[in-house]
């Protein structure tokens, strides 16, 4: 008893002495807003599916099949607009993997360019049920100002451009170990949209 005892304080003690260090003190966090332009067809297709899915027709979405995968290089904009400053890309895939949901899988990365971001990057991976209004990814790790980043994005579909152009806002929230990233001043990102 006096052994567990002295593991368990020896346990509190390392977590506290770990909470308290220097460097969980100089964590960031680091809010950022984006809109992602997904273009299924016509001038300017950025999404193109790669496997139409051997499994059966979908329920709820007109001609996909489960376990269709779509490969995507979408533009990332400052706005909604397609006209919005261009802040970088989204590149990676997404698959149906609902049989009756139209839920599907993302894995993806968010490469920034310009600004003090210029060159970083977030990778995003989760579940994207569209028939949410709002959606919750993981963000799971990222390169340059956001090496070991954790967090969340919240995904909400902005709006339709039209049949074949989905714009998606993007609501990056990112926890950067160190004083990697550079701010404004108050805690939020120099570069792109933020609130």
């Amino acid at each position: 008893m006096a052994s567990t005892c002295r593991v368990l304080f020896l346990f509190c003690l390392t977590t506290l002495a770990l909470a308290t260090s220097p460097a969980a003190a100089r964590s960031k966090q680091i809010h950022l807003r984006v809109y992602m332009h997904d273009i299924t067809g016509g001038p300017g297709q950025t999404a193109v599916q790669l496997v139409k899915g051997p499994g059966p027709a979908h329920p709820s979405m007109p001609g996909a099949h489960f376990g269709d995968t779509t490969v995507i290089d979408d533009a990332l904009t400052e706005g909604p607009d397609a006209a919005s400053r261009a802040v970088g890309r989204a590149q990676g895939s997404y698959m149906l993997a609902g049989l009756r949901e139209p839920v599907l899988i993302v894995s993806m990365t968010v490469a920034l360019k310009g600004g003090a971001y210029n060159g970083s990057t977030i990778a995003v991976v989760g579940q994207d049920d569209v028939s949410s209004a709002v959606r919750e990814l993981a963000v799971a790790g990222g390169t340059g100002a956001f090496r070991k980043a954790t967090g969340h994005v919240l995904w909400r579909t902005a709006r339709m451009e039209s049949r074949d152009h989905m714009v998606l806002e993007l609501d990056v929230y990112a926890t950067v170990p160190g004083a990697a990233a550079p701010s404004d001043g108050q805690g939020r990102a120099s570069v792109l949209n933020t609130e």
